[in-house]
């Protein structure tokens, strides 16, 4: 079946219809958040009108609607995960809360003074900070693989920093700041001989690429529900169940408990052993219908089309003068971070808003990697399956004209 974006737009994404200061939304701001299609929204809708109830603890007909669409949930992420069983699959708000979950569980539990962790240069915020007060406060060593000019993860140097006292290896399998791919099978695989538990974040990775965990062979996977076309405030932690049956509680309260007495607690195993309170069960719902929604697509339609996108926008994009693309890795997804000289990022973003153009200018929760190319903010227009290069088209010309603007009112 032939990808027909027109169609997707029409019938399934309202919110592209909007305009913005008179011109019609161009919504270039996908590694931030994606649109959500009307069966995600509808599906959230139906929830609150026909199922809404607390899960678990009832013997009363909502309360079995409530449960079986929220593990219905679960089952679509395990299918979507490729994962051994629904029990590896752990709801949380995102993929910020997936991480810190493994630090302050697998972390608490397993590092220690003279260990050390290792996560690469390309890393968002969240996966750095846990890590790194994590090591402060166990007396561990946080180390940083380095990566090359064109922004690609250097995979011998990676290699130089495993050792016997490595015991987390923790890395992004896309970059949110500059979309470089990762080698992740193999970055797994180098970890696991040297005895290194693997921590991948997928928040970019979900919707651009098919994965699969199994074939990965990581320990724990985190992602986003709200970066794969779903709500916000529901992510997800895939984890190995024989690990994650070995690990404490994360929060403690009701759910997650087997029996209590005052002397006493006994704890389910995963994964009610990590869901402790009531959970968000509309989004989690939320969340399986758009994983049904982007496999009714195919995320190898989907992937195939983006590329052309990434493809086009870079042809274009590289018409501009003094227009400096940030991150060239042979293996990218669709982001693109690029700089104007002699204008500011948060300008370039602030006028492209007036051409209805939604871009992300600042520093993405990445400073590191983009200290790295010598820029403090970038401008990132990052695409989706549901954008165009019409769209693209848009936003060259608005650079140009804003390059132009710019130029004529300084020298005035």
């Amino acid at each position: 079946m032939a990808f027909d974006v027109q169609a997707i737009r029409r019938r399934d994404f309202p919110i592209l219809n909007e305009t913005v200061n008179g011109r019609p939304l161009i919504w270039f701001d996908n590694a931030a958040t994606t649109q959500k299609p009307k069966s995600v929204i509808e599906r959230i809708k139906y929830f609150y009108e026909h199922e809404n109830s607390n899960i678990h603890r009832a013997a009363h007909e909502l309360a079995a609607r409530a449960t079986d669409a929220y593990e219905g949930a679960r089952n679509k992420v395990t299918r979507f995960l490729n994962a051994g069983s629904a029990e590896e699959i752990i709801f949380t708000r995102g993929t910020t809360e997936s991480i810190n979950l493994v630090a302050a569980t697998f972390g608490n539990q397993h590092i220690g003074p003279g260990d050390e962790i290792v996560i690469t240069n390309l890393e968002h915020h969240a996966n750095i900070v846990p890590w790194q007060q994590l090591a402060l406060a166990k007396g561990a060593k946080l180390r940083v693989a380095p990566v090359d000019d064109n922004g690609a993860l250097l995979l011998d140097e990676f290699g130089k920093l495993l050792n016997a006292k490595t015991k987390l290896v923790a890395f992004t399998q896309v970059s949110n700041a500059l979309g470089t791919i990762t080698p992740a099978k193999a970055i797994v695989e180098m970890a696991h001989r040297g005895g290194a538990r693997v921590l991948v974040d997928g928040a970019q990775s979900v919707s651009h690429m098919k994965v699969d965990v199994q074939d990965l062979d990581a320990d724990f996977f985190v992602f986003s529900g709200h970066k794969l076309f779903g709500p916000t405030g529901i992510g997800v932690r895939y984890g190995k169940k024989d690990l994650m049956d070995s690990l404490p509680p994360y929060q403690t309260g009701g759910n997650m408990i087997k029996d209590v007495t005052f002397e006493r607690v006994l704890f389910h195993a995963s994964p009610q052993r990590f869901e402790a309170g009531t959970g968000n069960i509309a989004d989690a719902v939320g969340l399986g219908a758009a994983i049904d929604y982007v496999e009714r697509i195919g995320l190898d339609a989907i992937a195939k089309y983006e590329h052309s996108l990434l493809v086009y926008a870079t042809k274009r994009l590289k018409e501009i003068p003094n227009l400096r693309i940030i991150g060239n890795a042979p293996e990218k997804a669709s982001v693109i971070s690029l700089v104007i000289k002699g204008v500011p990022s948060e300008e370039v973003g602030s006028k492209l808003n007036k051409y209805g153009i939604a871009v992300r200018s600042g520093h993405h929760c990445a400073q590191p990697i983009l200290r790295r190319f010598g820029q403090e903010t970038t401008v990132r227009p990052s695409f989706a399956f549901y954008n165009t290069c019409a769209e693209i088209d848009v936003l060259v010309a608005a650079l140009k004209d804003i390059k132009t603007e710019t130029g004529l009112t300084r020298l005035q």
